[in-house]
């Protein structure tokens, strides 16, 4: 049974920091491209960056380009998202996504090519 279970998510300050986790089981996860998107209430849901296989070229939106991180263990079956200088318009349920990419390297922001997602964890930032 394939899982994606999102963590870190939480309540703070503008300006402030969170590192989200996103466990992976049940699929082989060096094979997977990783995504993470948010979604605002009333808004649908946004691509916000992903990495491909090998952890390279990260691909990021300009909204949370220079602020957000993304990187991955594939060693943990981890990938994260660290968001720095934090903004109340930053506040939204986040998901982790798969998709399978074996054998080529690429990544993208479209989220209908990904074949798994988590359930999601609250970021709210407080201004």
């Amino acid at each position: 049974q394939v899982q994606l279970v999102e963590s870190g998510g939480g309540l703070v300050q503008a300006g402030g920091s969170l590192r989200l986790s996103c466990a992976v089981s049940g699929l082989t996860f060096s094979r997977y491209a990783m995504g993470w998107f948010r979604q605002a209430p009333g808004k649908e849901r946004e691509f916000v960056g992903a990495i491909n296989r090998n952890g390279d070229s990260p691909l990021y939106a300009d909204s949370v380009k220079d602020r957000f991180t993304i990187s991955r263990d594939n060693a943990q079956n981890t990938v994260y998202l660290q968001m720095n200088s934090l903004k109340p318009e930053d506040t939204a349920v986040y998901y982790c996504a798969g998709d399978h990419q074996y054998p080529y390297y690429s990544s993208t922001s479209r989220a209908g090519a990904y074949d798994y997602w988590g359930k999601g964890t609250q970021v709210t930032v407080s201004s």
